[in-house]
């Protein structure tokens, strides 16, 4: 807050060393976006779930991931387990949404799993034939559960190290105590190319053209601050409310989770805006299998107990973002998945002021460079097409 105040007075902002440049091809070519799959979304943690979502035992919450069709248990001990949600007869889909129940059960065969993945009942198995039951669970994805977030890796057989992940972004995340929340609501909304749709997350360069009517009469816009913690960044924006308190309170008697609206961002996708208040929106954007499409999980959560008293509220505050952040930021974003498509060969320009988006092109450049020199110690020989440089 004190960092923002000193900006508004000068009319400035955090600011990166230079401009860049990112090549257009980035945001289109096939190739590319195979390698960021591979090399990113399947070797790193990824924030599937959050713990508020599998409250109490025998939970289950089933989600997909970059085309991977993923189920997240917490089994009748409270472990949370993390498996591909599909059926080792067949390959069915065993569940969708989020749910109790004390096992798995396929609805095309009725084979039937443990919470922990492990087979437990076969239909008709006196027909069926002999076969090692043992090694026809479901498949386990590596999974640990942290910060109030469940966090899945999608590759079989790697190990999750969140420490070394998350580093000094760990505590800020541990801050928002995730753990004691609530889930009020969860909707999915479509998006363009990952990249294109998360950068509008990350600057305030945007707010007086994109949302004049809506984010821009609550947010002071190209005003913010930035902090980098390895891939993730913290971001800070003014809200006007800050105007009434610059010259008038002295700082020892102010409340930055009135005036300051902050973005904890977690690569890839993992946005969590509200921070320190009772009330926040949680969003995790992920590429689906095509390069010119992601899809978000865009959530409520709040820090207080749901009941009738609330409910209207949290409905008008749950439509109000989806309907802001779609119709104002993505479908603006569809436009740009548009407009690079037909400027082939060129690139974007990111100004000094939009240093969180910075950040971003510069973590996924080198976390497929990281990635790449992981699968060639592992023995992969594949040939993979990396993100251009300008």
């Amino acid at each position: 807050m004190r960092r923002l105040t000193v900006h508004l007075k000068a009319k400035t902002t955090d600011q990166a060393d230079s401009t860049l440049e990112e090549p257009i091809d980035n945001y289109l070519d096939p190739e590319v976006f195979a390698s960021e799959v591979n090399l990113v979304f399947k070797r790193i943690p990824l924030p599937l779930a959050l713990s508020a979502e599998l409250v109490g035992k025998n939970t289950f919450k089933s989600t997909e991931a970059v085309g991977v069709p993923v189920v997240i248990t917490r089994d009748a001990k409270g472990v949370a387990h993390a498996m591909m949600n599909v059926c080792r007869h067949r390959g069915a889909l065993l569940c969708e949404g989020r749910g109790e129940a004390r096992a798995l059960t396929c609805p095309y065969h009725a084979w039937s799993f443990g919470m922990d993945g492990e087979l437990k009942g076969i239909y008709g198995e006196s027909t069926f034939g002999d076969f090692d039951k043992s090694q026809r669970g479901l498949i386990q994805l590596p999974v640990v559960e942290k910060h109030g977030v469940i966090w899945v890796c999608l590759t079989p057989g790697l190990t999750i190290d969140i420490d070394s992940w998350l580093g000094e972004w760990g505590p800020q995340l541990a801050s928002l105590k995730l753990d004691e929340c609530h889930v009020f609501s969860s909707r999915q909304m479509p998006g363009p190319n990952w990249k294109a749709t998360i950068e509008g997350y990350l600057e305030a360069y945007h707010f007086a053209a994109t949302h004049p009517n809506t984010v821009f009469t609550v947010n002071h816009g190209n005003t913010m601050v930035f902090d980098g913690f390895g891939p993730h960044e913290r971001l800070g924006f003014a809200l006007r409310t800050i105007d009434d308190v610059i010259d008038n309170v002295d700082e020892a008697d102010w409340d930055p989770s009135h005036h300051v609206g902050p973005i904890f961002w977690t690569f890839p996708g993992f946005s969590i805006a509200g921070g320190w208040r009772q009330r926040m929106t949680v969003a995790l954007c992920l590429p689906t299998t095509k390069v010119d499409e992601s899809i978000t999980e865009h959530r409520i959560v709040v820090r207080h107990e749901i009941n009738d008293e609330v409910q209207h509220e949290l409905e008008v505050m749950r439509d109000w973002f989806y309907d802001v952040v779609y119709n104002e930021d993505y479908l603006t974003q569809y436009g740009v998945q548009k407009g690079v498509g037909a400027t082939g060969g060129h690139t974007q320009i990111f100004g000094r002021n939009e240093i969180g988006v910075q950040h971003l092109h510069g973590t996924i450049n080198r976390l497929c460079d990281e990635g790449l020199a992981a699968a060639r110690a592992e023995g992969d020989t594949r040939e993979y097409r990396m993100p251009r440089q300008a």
